[in-house]
């Protein structure tokens, strides 16, 4: 199967799991505008070793729910996650919602907006885009760094 085939059909996926929730994207800069707004909070729907090896740093709340999990039988949808947001947003909470490289975010989007929430947005291109744009990044996982060899265990 071509590339050009897996595109199209998860672009068809996408637009029917998105059917009745009409999904607002928004590029890295809006998204930047909204989050240095005061009043959006950002919800990274990565899984947990994404967002720790690297996430959006604005000056907003920003959460970690993930909207799928890694198993060994590949990727598999959180069963808790409306719970999970739920718990930590109420309904009329302006979101903006970011993956990695801005698939898994249309899908948790559309799930937000048909639960009931009513200014979720996706941020298009994901992690990736905001990376790309040179904006402000955050690391919580220290990647341990190799040492080098002394001129003795040589």
């Amino acid at each position: 199967m071509g590339v050009s085939w897996v595109v199209f059909l998860l672009l068809l996926l996408v637009n029917s799991s998105c059917e009745g929730a009409e999904v607002v994207t928004i590029d890295v800069h809006q998204t930047k505008d909204l989050l240095h707004s005061g009043s959006y909070s950002y919800l990274d729907v990565r899984t947990v070793e994404e967002y720790k090896k690297g996430h959006v740093d604005a000056a907003c709340k920003i959460l970690n729910i993930p909207y799928m999990f890694n198993t060994p039988q590949g990727r598999v949808k959180n069963p808790d996650f409306l719970k999970d947001v739920t718990s930590l947003c109420k309904e009329d909470d302006h979101l903006v919602v970011g993956c990695q490289s801005g698939v898994r975010s249309v899908y948790a989007t559309a799930d937000l907006l048909t639960a009931g929430f009513k200014d979720v947005s996706n941020m298009g291109g994901g992690y990736l885009s905001w990376v790309q744009n040179g904006f402000p990044v955050k690391v919580d996982e220290k990647i341990p760094q190799e040492k080098p060899e002394s001129a003795a265990e040589l």
